[in-house]
């Protein structure tokens, strides 16, 4: 398999085994990294919330990686569950899932588009990640709050 081919995304319905092992494995390493009060990642039931769409990236018919987003608003969207496979960190998933996610959201017209990363230094691609695609570090939205282990970051879509 050529890792550094672009991945498929699909929008997911969160039913299949592969998705489930991925978003557990989220989970876990985000348990393990962060007290449980400053884990904001979802599990499955709360990924199939009706304000939510999920995009799963697929090479072959290996999932490779993950992401969604969450409409806070109509005007403002929240990216959640972003991931790439342990395998696949390197190879340009984070970043192909990424660019979806914010072309999606220019096609429903939002203006605003934000996001919740750890501050600990596993997190540190991740928030460099963002920051290339113009994401700035901004305060607490939404329901988020005051929090050391966590980054806030949003970029502005429209004018």
């Amino acid at each position: 398999m050529n890792l550094s081919a672009a991945p498929v995304i699909r929008l997911d319905d969160l039913r299949g085994e592969p998705i489930r092992l991925l978003l557990e494995e989220h989970l876990s390493h985000m348990r393990s990294l962060s007290p449980p009060e400053s884990v904001h990642a979802l599990d499955l039931d709360r990924l199939r919330r009706p304000e939510i769409s999920f995009w799963t990236a697929w090479r072959g018919d290996e999932l490779v990686g993950c992401g969604a987003l969450k409409m806070l608003d109509a005007r403002h969207g929240e990216i959640k569950s972003m991931r790439s496979a342990h395998a696949h960190r390197g190879t340009g998933v984070g970043r192909a899932l990424l660019q979806y996610i914010v072309q999606e959201a220019q096609r429903r017209e939002l203006a605003r588009l934000s996001l919740e990363t750890g501050s600990q230094p596993e997190f540190a691609p991740a928030r460099q990640l963002y920051a290339s695609f113009g994401f700035e570090v901004c305060g607490p939205f939404a329901d988020y709050t005051d929090d050391p282990n966590s980054v806030y970051m949003t970029r502005m879509l429209r004018a």
